[in-house]
């Protein structure tokens, strides 16, 4: 009597983790129009603001070209050409910051990029990698203003 019940708890058991692991939840419409491949993945460009050659003495062109990296920043998101970013904390490498670009292509995120003062002012500089991640990670930004209580 009991290896019958045991058969049947193993049995039950696979199902259940079957059903857990599978993606029930699929919207081909949804997938489709972020652009996921069958994993639900697509490729972005990962950018590492670092440092720049120029130096930061004069506190008014730093403030200038960092209103405009701002403004940069906000013009890109609207587009939805830009998906995250975000500074980095103090460290020993001279990262400033990251960018995840919603493009596929080296491209067309170096040309992004020269549209930032900060960047094109020599302030910061820019090193871009291809990033295969969650086609779904635009839909990020929606949820962040609406726990965003102050803007920059």
């Amino acid at each position: 009597m009991k290896l019958p019940c045991i058969i049947t708890l193993i049995l039950l058991s696979a199902v259940s983790l079957q059903a857990q692991t599978s993606p029930s939840a699929y919207d081909k419409q949804l997938a489709d129009s972020l652009g996921a491949d069958p994993y639900g993945m697509k490729y972005y460009v990962l950018v590492i603001l670092k440092t720049g050659p120029r130096p930061a003495d004069n506190k008014d062109t730093v403030a200038a070209l960092f209103k405009g990296h701002m403004e940069n920043i906000g013009r890109l998101a609207k587009s939805g050409k830009l998906t995250v970013a975000g500074p980095m904390g103090k460290n020993d490498r001279n990262w400033r910051g990251i960018f995840i670009l919603n493009v596929s292509n080296l491209e067309e995120a170096q040309a992004l990029l020269k549209t930032d003062p900060a960047i094109a002012g020599g302030l910061l500089e820019a090193d871009c990698l291809r990033w295969y991640g969650s086609a779904a990670l635009p839909m990020y930004l929606p949820y962040h203003e609406k726990v965003q209580e102050k803007g920059f």
